[in-house]
């Protein structure tokens, strides 16, 4: 097995069509063991070089009324009566911490998504 560490684009790019190469291998082949070298290479260096920033509180609970189809008097539990929902949902309240908890448990939300800083 013949493996490198990925240091530049042009060795990502190379790692990448490695893998597209390999995505058939069978687990605990000498292929299946590459594949996962690769891919936590890959994994390593994407962390570094493209890092994902963590989506706006607000932005994630509207995602997520419209993924389960939910209205505003579905989130009155979790945040209060409908005005405050709206409040939240307009920006023109932030979210505290019972709202934070009942978010996470109650709709999945991951709870360092509902701490960001609302803008």
């Amino acid at each position: 097995m013949n493996i490198k560490s990925i240091k530049t684009d042009t060795d990502y790019r190379e790692a990448l069509k490695e893998v597209e190469s390999l995505m058939t291998a069978e687990s605990n082949t000498p292929e299946g063991e590459k594949l996962d070298v690769l891919v936590t290479l890959i994994e390593a260096y994407e962390r570094k070089h493209f890092p994902l920033d963590l989506p706006d509180p607000v932005e994630a609970i509207k995602f997520v009324m419209e993924q389960k189809g939910l209205t505003v008097k579905d989130l009155e539990p979790m945040i209060g009566k409908s005005n405050r929902v709206y409040e939240v949902l307009n920006r023109k309240r932030t979210l505290t911490l019972r709202m934070i908890q009942q978010l996470h448990q109650e709709l999945g939300i991951p709870a360092e998504c509902l701490i960001k800083h609302c803008t």
